[in-house]
């Protein structure tokens, strides 16, 4: 197993699969930092020897912002517009999507569970409020 900036890369996938891996590279910049490294992506990491990962480490530290620090970055992107009190750093604040989705009728990852909110007919309000002043007074009875 390889260790590449913190994140241990399986032995068995090909090296472009691995990559993806680390946080902030996709697809794309795989496509780019292996043609730069000029290794083919179909081989596998564990065919790749020392000089081929220090090409690639090498390119990602120079070109891209990865793991911790483009994390770090993101949360001081949202610390900041949370501080500014703009649109958007409201919305996170409130836990709602922040780039102009709908919430009416989607937007569960972000809102959470439905909790189902509306009008009662007066005979269910009735009984739920007869179970509540029952319940009280059958504790009382049990307690004596």
């Amino acid at each position: 197993m390889v260790r590449v900036l913190g994140v241990i890369l399986p032995d068995d996938k090909k090296i472009d699969y691995a990559l993806t891996m680390l946080y902030g590279i996709g697809w794309h910049n795989v496509k780019n930092i292996l043609k730069q490294a000029g290794i083919i992506k179909s081989r596998l990491v564990k065919d790749l020897n020392e000089d081929e990962f220090k090409k690639i480490i090498g390119i990602i530290e120079a070109s891209y912002q990865v793991e911790g620090d483009l994390r770090e970055t993101l949360t001081g992107n949202i610390k900041r517009l949370k501080e500014i009190g703009s649109y958007r750093g409201i919305r996170h604040i409130r836990g709602l999507p922040v780039k102009g989705q709908r919430t009416r009728s989607n937007a569960r990852t972000k809102r959470g569970k439905r909790k189902t909110v509306g009008a009662l007919k007066k005979e269910v309000w009735a009984k739920m409020e007869q179970q509540k002043s029952a319940a009280p007074a059958s504790k009382e009875k049990s307690k004596s």
